[in-house]
């Protein structure tokens, strides 16, 4: 997400957004209730209804996924390239990244979409590598 900016009117807040969901990277312009979570009430600028449906899920439940890295023992490389399977709950990010610290070193070998985490800090996903490290 790209916010622009948020301005408050009453019980409504407009927020900018730049859609990242195609190379035309639209800016919609959002109305959002003033509830806690907001909820999207209007909007305007997408071209298309990819980007009304991006807007409402960012703006009521935002979803990330992760790239990281695990250390690895014993290997031909002293760290695995790694990533969630799905995309996760923005406020799962630091708990997801604990989990993942909590593996420690791994050892080797390790190979592309080996499994070394299942649904990390509760989360629908899984977290895979994506390098290989063989052993030496």
């Amino acid at each position: 997400m790209t916010e622009v900016s948020t301005v408050s009117q009453g019980a409504a807040t407009w927020g900018e957004y730049t859609c990242v969901l195609c190379p035309s990277g639209c800016l919609i312009e959002a109305e959002l209730t003033g509830e806690h979570p907001p909820r999207l009430k209007s909007l305007s600028g997408n071209r298309c209804p990819k980007g009304e449906e991006w807007t409402r899920q960012e703006i009521e439940n935002p979803m990330r996924t992760i790239a990281t890295s695990v250390l690895v023992r014993g290997g031909d490389f002293l760290n695995a390239s790694a990533r969630t399977t799905r995309a996760i709950p923005r406020e799962k990010i630091f708990e997801v990244m604990d989990a993942i610290r909590a593996l420690g070193a791994l050892d080797a070998p390790v190979h592309i979409g080996q499994v070394l985490l299942k649904n990390p800090a509760g989360t629908d996903t899984e977290i895979i590598a994506t390098r290989v490290v063989n052993k030496i």
